[in-house]
């Protein structure tokens, strides 16, 4: 690809993340007790904001703390970020939020993401 058409693609792909993120933050005041919004909201900016990102996680964790989503990928932000101490906490409560919702599924995600965690921890 040319340098061109690969600025024009960053910039709308850019331009459609920050009309997503606008459209997003009206959905929260529009419905300020509806989990995903904010979800939705912090996974837009996951990998270009993670402060932001993880900003918004931790507010889902307080507000919302069966909305079990929000800990898989609280927990890997904070590990991104180095945060040890809230990444290990973060895993152990989506895990038992997740064996008392009875999804196996993210049980089984949890508990994986959790040993590799502890493995590049030590």
């Amino acid at each position: 690809m040319n340098k061109i058409l690969i600025e024009r693609l960053q910039k709308y792909f850019s331009m459609m993340n920050s009309d997503r993120i606008e459209l997003l933050k009206q959905f929260i005041k529009d419905e300020p007790s509806n989990p995903f919004n904010k979800y939705a909201l912090a996974m837009e900016y996951y990998a270009e904001q993670p402060t932001k990102s993880l900003e918004l996680l931790r507010s889902l964790i307080n507000d919302h703390p069966d909305y079990l989503p929000t800990y898989f990928k609280a927990a890997h932000l904070l590990w991104d970020e180095e945060l040890w101490d809230e990444a290990d906490v973060t895993f152990k409560v989506g895990i038992e939020l997740a064996e008392r919702q009875n999804d196996q599924k993210a049980v089984s995600e949890l508990k994986s993401a959790y040993q590799n965690f502890q493995f590049d921890r030590d």
